[in-house]
């Protein structure tokens, strides 16, 4: 469960109880400090931005180096996450490497208040690079990081490097029995310069969960420098799509948390000639081309054509009740006198708000706030929405799919016009999802642009009973 920052006390409370200080630190009362950068060298301990809980500082820059023992691989779990939220990371950020400089490979940069994955290193050592600019700041933040050893029991060995033009990857205790809870395992995958890598899954098993917080397997292209970035996180039982590396290395963690275990995955991978021209399969992507297409297919059925015959809605009866507004079609004629054509009766409606942003809140099965990054015409006056991800306040069924470093939704708004969404703009958004997972925009649908100060009024009527 995501933790929601209070006040200052509450926090000392917290951290000094729950994350287990020195005892020196609480016999004497006193709040850990955190400093601007460092060397942390360590079987275990925290690492915070500097100041936690008070605001991190503007314009700063703030480099911290894990080293745990010869042997283990460091595992970085966060327990509070709350830096400026916007769609690319742009303004406050944290990255995090693969190693002791910011030339290895980056496993990710993070913002926002969405609390990031246990993230963990093919080596020793990590680094932790926080930047901020000169405005909004918020908490920071605070994670755990511990040395810890690949899984290993008599009959396997759960990550290390392979170097094999092919290979498998797969849980452990695959196939015969289900993985064990709290494990971390990372495989660094290096074929021949002149070739690109191609995974494929024959089997796929992990606990599900809308962001992939607790069990899940994250693929990154790597090299020596930093020319890496994430392919995907997956969890659920959907196995992912075939895909091919942009470069000979790819890097490939699996994490476990402590509750609930499933059976697992297989996959298979091979080495291709880079540029080669390869009958992969179907739905096979590229990490270099256009994005993975979401989980959910939806097809919407063609507009009819000109010369086609629009056949009459029957009107829908229940329970003694008459035609309702949904089952009558309203036409506008052309100006040439031709044919009229349906036009969506939603869109008939003044183009208004129904309601407050708190009365919506509460009535709306999704809440998020993001980046308008598409706009489509559909059928029917219909709109296709894409939006990036800032924050999810309230998500229930709705799809959210990871696209790199970014997670986004797709929206429908039933009328083109209403409500206004502007491409490249930020947005509160509120509205009903349907059977498929995609989020429905009805003309009357809370919306409005979001700016970084507007995030404490939505935790507030998050935290408020409806």
């Amino acid at each position: 469960m995501m933790m929601h920052v209070g006040c200052v006390w509450g926090l000392s409370v917290f951290l000094s109880l729950s994350l287990g200080w020195t005892k020196a630190q609480q016999t004497n009362h006193s709040r850990p400090v955190f400093y601007c950068g460092g060397d942390l060298v360590s079987d275990s301990g925290f690492v915070g931005s500097e100041g936690f809980p008070s605001f991190y500082k503007p314009n700063s820059k703030c480099t911290w180096h894990i080293t745990v023992p010869e042997g283990n691989v460091v595992t970085l779990s966060f327990r509070i996450f709350d830096l400026e939220a916007d769609s690319q990371c742009r303004y406050d950020y944290l990255d995090v490497y693969n190693g002791q400089s910011n030339l290895v490979q980056k496993l990710g940069r993070f913002c926002g208040t969405f609390r990031p994955g246990t993230l963990i290193s093919t080596t020793n050592t990590m680094m932790l690079e926080l930047v901020t600019d000169e405005a909004a700041q918020s908490r920071g933040f605070v994670a755990y990081f511990s040395g810890t050893k690949p899984y290993v029991d008599d009959q396997q060995f759960c990550g290390g490097k392979m170097t094999k033009a092919q290979g498998e990857i797969k849980t452990p205790n695959w196939p015969d029995k289900k993985y064990p809870p709290g494990t971390t395992c990372s495989w660094l995958i290096t074929v021949e310069p002149e070739m690109v890598i191609q995974v494929k899954f024959d089997k796929f098993v992990l606990e599900a969960d809308t962001y992939c917080r607790f069990d899940y397997v994250a693929f990154f292209n790597g090299g020596e420098k930093d020319d890496s970035r994430i392919i995907g996180r997956h969890c659920g039982d959907q196995a992912p799509l075939p895909f091919v590396t942009s470069g000979n290395v790819l890097l490939v963690q699996f994490v476990s948390d402590l509750s609930v275990t499933s059976d697992g995955f297989l996959a298979h991978y091979t080495s291709i000639r880079r540029g080669s021209h390869v009958q992969p399969g179907a739905g096979t992507r590229y990490t270099n081309a256009q994005p993975p297409v979401p989980t959910t297919k939806y097809a919407p059925p063609p507009p009819p054509k000109p010369t086609e015959r629009i056949r009459p809605v029957k009107p829908t009866r229940g329970r003694g009740q008459g035609t309702t507004d949904k089952d009558r079609r309203v036409t506008v004629s052309r100006p040439n006198g031709k044919r009229p054509v349906p036009q969506n009766p939603l869109c008939a409606k003044a183009c208004k708000r129904d309601g407050t942003i708190k009365t919506s809140f509460c009535a709306s099965e999704f809440v998020i706030t993001g980046k308008v990054t598409s706009l489509s015409p559909g059928p029917r006056g219909t709109l296709h929405v894409g939006v990036s991800l800032i924050k999810a306040y309230k998500a229930g069924r709705l799809t959210i799919t990871q696209v790199g470093e970014t997670m986004s939704v797709k929206l429908v708004s039933q009328c083109k016009k209403c409500p206004l969404l502007r491409r490249g703009v930020n947005f509160i958004i509120m509205g009903q999802v349907d059977g498929d997972g995609r989020g429905t925009l009805e003309p009357g649908a809370f919306t409005a642009p979001y700016k970084a100060q507007h995030h404490r009024l939505l935790m507030n009527i998050n935290n408020q009973p409806c």
